[in-house]
């Protein structure tokens, strides 16, 4: 039976400041409301074996007010953005406009000094792969939604400019199913039979 891994994104620390390289605010009072209405449809993750988290505030404060009580993984990180991290896309276009290009457009290219795009993928798809499989089972991670979209690209092995592709809503899931090297995206949804009962 293959592995099921559910990752949930962490509640969003405000809507009103702009999204930051490396953000590691707490949940706001806005974030705090955000989950408790999420609450009804998230909380049945629990029940997972394996319950893990990014070592963010705010995938911490998200897992713990869901009743995950997560593991914190290191492997979960936000991708290490070097001396932009704090910044906004728009802030560092400010200061390095020929460094955020080559940013952009090169998977391998580490112009602030941090991690590339191809080594963060290679990264949270390497958490992935080594999740134990046993019997089968289910797996829980609360994340940021930049981790959750490497972990998209290393699971459909998607060329790595897919990452810039992908939009991961705070409080969404997400399912990938298999084993390593071996995964597959599960979207789950309301059946035609379900929704008229």
């Amino acid at each position: 039976m293959p592995l099921r891994v559910t990752f949930v994104a962490a509640a969003r620390s405000s809507s009103l400041l702009a999204e930051r390289f490396e953000d590691d605010r707490p949940l706001d009072q806005a974030g705090w409301e955000e989950v408790q209405r999420a609450a009804h449809d998230l909380v049945p993750f629990a029940a997972a074996e394996l319950r893990y988290c990014s070592p963010t505030p705010r995938s911490r404060s998200t897992g713990d007010a869901l009743g995950y009580a997560p593991l914190v993984q290191l492997a979960l990180r936000d991708c290490d953005m070097g001396r932009w991290r704090g910044l906004t896309l728009g802030e560092a276009m400010a200061r390095e406009p020929e460094a955020v290009d080559a940013w952009l457009a090169g998977p391998q290219a580490t112009p602030h000094g941090g991690e590339s795009l191809h080594a963060f993928i290679s990264r949270v798809g390497g958490w992935l792969d080594t999740r134990p499989v046993g019997d089968g089972g289910a797996v829980v991670a609360v994340a940021e939604p930049s981790v959750i979209r490497a972990a998209l690209v290393y699971a459909l092995q998607a060329p790595p400019s897919t990452y810039w592709n992908i939009d991961v809503r705070p409080l969404s899931t997400t399912t990938v199913t298999g084993r390593a090297r071996r995964w597959n995206l599960r979207l789950d949804g309301v059946s035609a039979q379900s929704s008229r009962a």
